[in-house]
């Protein structure tokens, strides 16, 4: 007579995720939430890393239907990318045009995309979650307008004369090509408006795009 099959054993977020196909930090999400959401409720640990029953949380997942809105919920992987759709979603906004008021109308207010896609003419922004929840939670509060502009963060004195090969910083290229602003000069930089400087001449400390004094130099001439 044959046995009972045996029984898997526990798993961990990691595994969790992977079997989902979402992320481990959604995983964890859904269980700081499971009061509201019903995720099932951890039935092990190893060391300090909870233990999930796979099937049950497989049933619980199948005869969920997760809103639009919780699925772009602030809540989740810091490092995932949201484009401006999705991110006026999250912040409440019927549609994108917020988004695209705040970066034109008020430079300074909104923060900058984490990355700029290039589509041919067209160009797509993305930012990180962790970009936008930083700024939600530093934004003015419901006291203030919402689309008043803050002041931008001056930017630095770069002399033209300096070292050709030096690399300059957005916010130094910005102060160079005579931008207000660095969301200014991203701005433009994301519309096509700086051929030149389409390409990058390598990164800062922070990681940050970055161009030689040479190649902004030819840029700034090139405008006139």
């Amino acid at each position: 007579m044959a046995g009972k099959p045996k029984k898997q054993d526990p798993v961990d977020s990691q595994e969790l995720a992977a079997e989902l196909g979402i992320s481990a930090g959604r995983i964890n999400s859904l269980y700081a939430q499971r009061a509201k959401n019903g995720f099932p409720a951890h039935v092990d640990q190893r060391g300090r890393a909870r233990l999930w029953d796979l099937d049950e949380v497989r049933k619980w997942h199948e005869g969920r239907q997760p809103s639009r809105l919780e699925e772009l919920s602030l809540v989740g992987d810091p490092d995932e990318l949201l484009n401006a759709s999705q991110v006026a979603k999250v912040l409440g906004y019927k549609n994108k045009s917020q988004i695209t008021t705040y970066l034109k109308e008020h430079p300074g207010y909104f923060p900058e995309p984490d990355e700029v896609e290039h589509l041919g003419t067209y160009t797509r922004k993305w930012w990180r979650r962790r970009t936008i929840a930083e700024w939600r939670a530093s934004r003015p509060g419901k006291g203030k307008r919402a689309g008043a502009a803050r002041q931008a963060p001056a930017l630095p004195d770069v002399p033209a004369d300096g070292d050709p090969d030096e690399l300059l910083s957005g916010s130094q290229t910005a102060a160079l090509l005579g931008f207000k602003s660095l969301n200014s000069f991203s701005s433009s930089r994301s519309q096509g408006n700086l051929p030149l400087l389409d390409e990058t001449d390598g990164l800062t400390p922070l990681g940050k795009s970055a161009w030689t004094r040479r190649r902004v130099c030819e840029q700034k001439a090139q405008r006139g």
